[in-house]
């Protein structure tokens, strides 16, 4: 790994502050993405000088100043009015186990239930002190899909109830092969969705019920990232449930037995569409205590004007995530505790300056805004909090493409565009790959719900059509050394290991990139705003904001 000394520093800051200037455009004039800045902005915002880019942290704030500055230096626009910040407040919250007295009790009797071991929970309303004496219902899916004529809650009262809520969707089955998308999971298996229902029924708390093949991880990632750390949600608007938790299987079966109920055949029978809610003869009791404080973050946001008089009002968005996960621990001893970050996501946003300047050589009919949003990782709340306050009219926003985690290993023959066939920009997309040599990458099922947990999605849930652009997997040069290469890279996601190297081969990510500015100006030069497919779960107009 190359690592930043002080001169190589200096040597990349030189060279990302000289190749950040607009040059003279080629002999066609063309918005050819080059690999100089690209290399440069992704050296210095994985380097260690950005403390890992945390949220909330040192390393955040100057995050924030150099996009700004490279943004100014290139000559785009304030996407804010004479700014290119726009203020995120968040909250940060830390779960005080210690203090807490939180217990679930059957049968009057607590249930021997640990702290990370076998539940987790933190308030879901950056509020430090809850006290509670709520019954618990099962709810099943914990889902209202009317699309699929599902409900879970069958009108039941659930104001000041905790509700218990299993992961995932309902399954298919032989009957409905394709309920809920069939293998692939929807929006309402994302555990993000629980929290939000169980919101709108009026619960005061809801616990999730774990299981690995349900989650898709194992219990390990719940207790990283609940237990004894600080988690941030956003501080205005919309709040959360005064209580948000997970719980172990093992755990929530014991619940269960000394409720008097079977887990399993509970879990069977709301794989069916006439499933009701069902009290459990159980209560969530006691104080929940946590430390809680508030902390602005930012997006940054640039602008490229439109050469047309009139469609020069509609935008274009390329979005990428500037946060990773900062510094954590201890340091003694040598201990490397910056988490860099360089693929996750120094690389897209590293590729939105380096698009940047380009466009703003070769702008298009419609105005183009490069959008860097804040904590990613901590919830998608950046890309929420302006999807709630838009910069620019939603109902005037063509689309947002979005760049997270690109290819570092090397040019392919194919890019990925899942989501993209939701909308009309499906076909833009194939146009655009066709014109570069390269296909769109085969569809596989998605297990996980990757559409739902980037930051387009919050684009895509306001009605603009949006979609994460994802690297290829048919390496051109090299196959087998480039596909252990890109395996290689799963152990170093969310480690301290993702960082940096000067030995990458950046043509995969030079021609992600540029495809990405190309499907952009298509769209930027089209004669109208992309649509949803009739049908789609998100065929909605635009939010009107």
């Amino acid at each position: 790994m190359q690592k930043m000394t002080p001169s190589y520093l200096a040597s990349a800051v030189a060279m990302s502050l000289a190749l950040a200037f607009p040059v003279h455009a080629g002999a066609n004039g063309a918005a050819a993405v080059k690999e100089a800045p690209l290399r440069a902005h992704l050296a210095f915002l994985a380097s260690d000088v950005l403390e890992g880019r945390g949220t909330g942290q040192r390393g955040a704030d100057l995050t924030v100043a150099y996009l700004e500055a490279q943004s100014q230096a290139l000559g785009l626009k304030p996407g804010n009015g004479d700014s290119f910040r726009q203020s995120v407040m968040i909250a940060g919250v830390k779960t005080d186990a210690a203090a807490s007295t939180l217990a679930l009790q059957a049968g009057g009797q607590a249930l021997p239930a640990r702290f990370g071991d076998d539940w987790v929970f933190a308030p879901g309303d950056a509020t430090a002190t809850h006290s509670f004496d709520s019954e618990l219902v099962f709810v099943g899916y914990g889902i209202t899909a009317p699309d699929e004529q599902w409900n879970d809650f069958k009108g039941m009262d659930l104001k000041g109830k905790t509700l218990v809520v299993m992961v995932n969707d309902p399954q298919p089955t032989a009957e409905q092969p394709n309920r809920f998308n069939g293998k692939g999971l929807t929006y309402y298996g994302r555990w993000t969705y629980k929290f939000e229902e169980a919101r709108r029924q009026g619960a005061v708390g809801v616990l999730l019920i774990h299981t690995t093949p349900s989650a898709s991880y194992g219990w390990s990632v719940i207790q990283n990232s609940w237990s004894g750390v600080e988690r941030f949600q956003l501080a205005a608007g919309t709040l959360g449930t005064q209580l948000q938790g997970w719980m172990t299987e093992a755990t929530a079966k014991a619940l269960f037995a000394a409720a008097g109920q079977d887990l399993d055949a509970l879990r069977a029978a709301a794989e069916r569409k006439d499933f009701k809610p069902v009290p459990l003869a159980a209560k969530l009791t006691g104080t929940m205590q946590a430390a809680v404080r508030k902390v602005e973050q930012f997006n940054v946001a640039a602008v490229v004007p439109g050469t047309d008089p009139k469609l020069k009002d509609e935008v274009v968005i390329y979005s990428a995530h500037w946060d990773h996960l900062g510094k954590q621990g201890d340091a003694t001893g040598g201990k490397d505790v910056i988490f860099n970050g360089a693929v996750d996501n120094a690389s897209g946003s590293a590729a939105l300056l380096a698009m940047a300047q380009e466009a703003i050589r070769v702008p298009a009919k419609r105005s183009q805004m490069f959008l860097w949003v804040a904590a990613e990782e901590q919830g998608l709340l950046g890309s929420a909090a302006y999807a709630a306050a838009p910069l620019w009219p939603l109902a005037k926003t063509a689309a947002n493409l979005n760049l997270d985690s690109l290819n570092f290993v090397g040019a392919t023959r194919d890019i990925g565009t899942q989501g993209s066939e939701r909308t009309e920009l499906g076909k833009l997309a194939e146009t655009t790959a066709k014109a570069m040599g390269m296909r769109i990458a085969d569809a596989e099922p998605d297990l996980a719900g990757g559409y739902f947990r980037s930051d387009h999605f919050n684009f895509a849930k306001n009605g603009v059509p949006a979609f994460s652009i994802e690297s290829g997997r048919d390496y051109i040069k090299d196959v087998a050394a480039a596909k252990a290469k890109a395996a290689a890279y799963g152990p170093r996601y969310h480690q301290v290991t993702d960082e940096y190297d000067a030995s990458w081969d950046l043509s995969g990510m030079v021609q992600t990139a540029q495809y990405t500015l190309n499907l952009g100006r298509v769209i930027a030069n089209g004669a109208k705003l992309p649509e949803w497919k009739a049908g789609d779960a998100f065929a909605q107009p635009r939010n009107k904001k």
